[in-house]
């Protein structure tokens, strides 16, 4: 396979290890599903979701399509020659910096640092098992 099928297959990975520990968190605390990923592709596509119900279908497919395709940006990251914990923090951070930047300038949320904790926490959490998941994905099939 190639790279980039590579890292679409280690993003759609990573993409099921973060859905599980979301819902893992998500019944432990109580919070809602996060419908910014709806939000994000309702923006992006100018889509207008007709009710709450909607707009969680549109965030479930928004959630796995940026998933896995956020594995071709690991792919890059291997091709610069990171691998293992490096290329996962390294993809943590473009991942967590682009989603960050890509909400503020569509409107979707405030900058990171003005977040209260109880957003900003399960947000690095989720999107670090994530970025663990596809990279370890991401190494062992390259």
């Amino acid at each position: 396979m190639s790279s980039a099928g590579n890292g679409a297959l280690a993003g759609l990975t990573g993409t099921a290890a973060m859905t599980a520990t979301q819902a893992i968190e998500m019944r432990l605390s109580g919070r809602p599903a996060s419908t910014v990923p709806g939000q994000v592709a309702s923006r992006l596509l100018r889509l207008h979701p007709g009710d709450d119900a909607e707009l969680s279908r549109i965030s479930r497919g928004m959630h796995w399509a940026h998933g896995t395709t956020h594995g071709l940006v690991r792919a890059g990251i291997g091709a610069l020659g990171l691998s293992g914990t490096a290329a996962a923090g390294a993809h943590l951070a473009l991942l967590w910096t682009s989603d960050a930047l890509l909400y503020k300038a569509l409107g979707i949320a405030d900058w990171p640092w003005r977040w209260a904790a109880a957003e900003l926490v399960p947000d690095v959490l989720h999107k670090g098992t994530y970025a663990l998941a596809t990279s370890a994905a991401f190494d062992r099939l390259a």
